[in-house]
């Protein structure tokens, strides 16, 4: 089970930064997230309505869940979306891709939990591949203070995305599952990007090409229910460290993305950065059994 649910979070997350490209340009950023997270909420809660699982927030489930809202479907999105207004998608990649290990260190000192040695090494393998997969795009750009201000946005976006993965994991180890928390998150970001909207004066200008619909809808369905489900499950089932190196992955199948639409063209720097990636999702989520000659993946179902 778990190797399914990390393959499906790789492959949807890979694609949807080509879909969130298609979304960028008449319609204000704030509305677009807010559309996309308003439109997987109405799908979630009326899944679980209709299954009779609905249940309403308390106590302290409520306060994280609007935690997780402000932090996982607002805050980091506003910042990722402003970045790339200033920096390349694939510096942003390779910045948000840090959160394997932003993951660790905030559950190693807000719960006390030991980092493994391999997390380290099997991080700076994939952030290293990473480096060697961009450098080209990261060479070309000077250190402009708009530069600095899109890398700093983009750490500040990757920062509340962890933040998110250790809210999300507080809450299920209170028994909140991410269908049901993921809903009602979803809600209050999008609520608090309408309000804030409308108190910052906004153009209310909405694009009505078939491809930014066709983005949001795609956005909505496949990248937020079925995305943001699958990998906090995963969070849930293996920690928030070992998820997060998914997001070292995506990068990877969005890469691929760029051939077919952007002409990107893979480099020999490029095709090693690969090799050091690959081997550092092994190096993270392989470990030799206790019996001879066998050996398990930490990916393995648990179910």
């Amino acid at each position: 089970m778990n190797i399914l649910l990390y393959i499906t979070t790789v492959l949807i997350w890979g694609t949807t930064w080509l879909a969130l490209k298609w979304q960028l340009g008449v319609t204000a950023i704030p509305f677009s997230i807010a559309g996309r997270f308003l439109l997987a909420a109405f799908i979630m809660l009326a899944y679980l309505l209709l299954r009779k699982k609905l249940t309403i927030p308390k106590g302290e489930v409520l306060y994280l869940i609007l935690l997780q809202g402000v932090f996982l479907f607002c805050c980091n999105f506003l910042c990722f979306y402003t970045a790339s207004a200033w920096i390349p998608s694939g510096l942003i990649a390779v910045i948000f891709s840090t959160s394997t290990l932003w993951n660790a260190l905030s559950a190693r000192f807000i719960f006390h939990k030991q980092i493994q040695p391999k997390v380290w090494q099997g991080g700076g393998f994939g952030l290293v591949g990473l480096l060697f997969l961009f450098w080209p795009e990261i060479s070309a750009h000077s250190a402009s203070l708009n530069v600095l201000k899109g890398l700093g946005l983009a750490l500040l976006g990757t920062l509340f995305f962890s933040s998110g993965n250790l809210i999300s994991a507080r809450l299920q180890t209170l028994g909140a599952t991410p269908v049901q928390t993921n809903g009602w998150a979803m809600l209050c970001g999008a609520t608090v990007l309408l309000v804030g909207s409308l108190f910052s004066g906004l153009s209310w200008q909405i694009d009505p090409s078939p491809r930014y619909w066709g983005a949001l809808v795609y956005l909505a369905f496949f990248g937020s229910v079925i995305g943001f489900t699958a990998y906090l499950l995963l969070v849930g089932r293996i920690g928030p460290e070992r998820a997060a190196y998914s997001t070292v992955l995506f990068p990877i199948v969005a890469l691929n993305l760029s051939v077919w639409f952007e002409g990107y063209h893979w480099s020999l720097s490029g095709l090693f950065g690969l090799g050091l990636v690959i081997a550092g999702n092994i190096l993270v989520f392989y470990r030799p059994s206790s019996k001879k000659g066998e050996g398990i993946a930490v990916l393995k179902s648990n179910a």
